[in-house]
């Protein structure tokens, strides 16, 4: 078997693993509890804490725990919207934007905020001129991604920090989920951003848990209201086990980080190298400015799924773009932001290398590409 959808999900490394297993059998206290026990289950909750803000470079107290990526997005935006609502009511988020998030943005519309969409390049990079023109006086909120999850566009995060360096009032959420490992830190956690999101399945930890970063003085509403966890900020009895292995797998995920980019981005040359000698296959991913680890191409007049089907039978996964709305048989929302055609953008396919990936189930995936490119040509003409 080859995998090559590691932006939909990541195998949970073994180490990990086995964290989430020692933690799950020998500490059965809940963090709420008075007794011994659940002083030791509240002291590696903090350990656990300390140590993910440690590699991110931020306060413990700015770490809080989650079930993902999308109850994060989801929180932020919601809870940014009540609590600043006093002050304003108008929110700018990009056209390519997770579900997560512009799904969000829309549900606000219907509780009286007003949401922007900032548009995008032809490669899909937010146009950041344009984004400054939608702001205004109302303005309470903007989210932007760090690394689009469909073609992997490297958003410039940087220069929209700079744009809002003079603007304290609004408040900057960036949806990190496919950034960890994949580009350096500095590219998105900048000293501007308020908010950011992780989640731990997308670096080889557990499925539902995820990480917010807020930076102090910064307030959310919150979504889940009990018993006052998470310092109040969301209430559910702890993950633990699974948050001890989140912060092992963050640890694993970011040793040597520049070294595994490297060898993704290598990889995904050599794809990208043979894709662009056949006439009929359009690329949708470059390499300046993009994620080492996506890549996005079609095979004019093939829809996406039956390519993804052609390698499936062959025992290698890919995607059709994002895992969350794969199943919808829709173009992808980048690709039409992108001013793509219909037709074309129905044609997409994803593929997401992980370093965990090698040169072998590289070779072999061209060698399948090939019989299957020739197969298809014959079918479309």
């Amino acid at each position: 078997m080859i995998y090559f959808d590691n932006s939909a999900t990541t195998a949970v490394n073994p180490m990990v693993l086995r964290t989430y297993t020692d933690v799950a059998t020998k500490i059965m206290g809940n963090p709420s509890s008075l007794h011994g026990l659940g002083t030791t289950a509240t002291r590696l909750l903090e350990a656990s804490r300390r140590q993910i803000a440690e590699l991110l470079g931020v306060d413990s107290q700015e770490i809080f725990f989650t079930s993902g990526g999308t109850e994060g997005d989801n929180w932020i935006l919601k809870g940014v919207a009540f609590e600043k609502r006093p002050y304003g009511n108008h929110i700018i988020v990009s056209n390519v934007e997770h579900p997560a998030v512009k799904n969000t943005a829309e549900w606000l519309k219907t509780q009286g905020f007003e949401v922007d969409f900032a548009p995008v390049d032809g490669d899909g990079f937010v146009i950041v001129s344009e984004l400054e023109k939608l702001i205004r006086d109302e303005t309470i909120l903007i989210s932007i991604m760090a690394v689009n999850n469909e073609v992997g566009t490297i958003q410039p995060i940087g220069e929209i920090s700079d744009l809002l360096a003079d603007k304290p009032t609004i408040s900057f959420h960036v949806d990190a989920v496919q950034a960890i490992g994949k580009i350096p830190l500095e590219a998105w956690l900048t000293e501007r951003v308020d908010f950011a999101v992780l989640s731990a399945h997308k670096f080889h930890g557990p499925r539902g848990v995820g990480i917010v970063v807020a930076k102090k003085g910064k307030r959310l509403t919150p979504l889940l209201h009990g018993g006052g966890q998470e310092h109040n900020w969301r209430s559910t009895t702890e993950n633990l086990a699974g948050i001890a292995a989140t912060s092992k797998a963050l640890r694993l995920a970011l040793d040597d980080d520049d070294f595994k980019r490297q060898k993704v981005r290598a990889m995904k040359q050599v794809i990208l190298e043979e894709l662009e000698k056949h006439r009929k296959v359009h690329v949708f991913s470059k390499v300046e400015n993009f994620a080492p680890n996506i890549l996005t191409f079609g095979i004019r007049g093939v829809r996406g799924e039956v390519v993804v089907h052609a390698f499936e039978q062959h025992e290698i996964y890919i995607s059709t773009t994002s895992a969350c709305s794969s199943k919808k048989n829709a173009a992808a929302g980048t690709l039409v932001a992108m001013n793509v055609p219909s037709k074309l953008a129905r044609s997409a396919v994803r593929i997401s290398l992980d370093s965990t990936n090698n040169m072998a189930e590289v070779e072999q995936f061209l060698t399948v590409f090939r019989q299957i490119y020739q197969e298809l040509e014959k079918v479309s003409g």
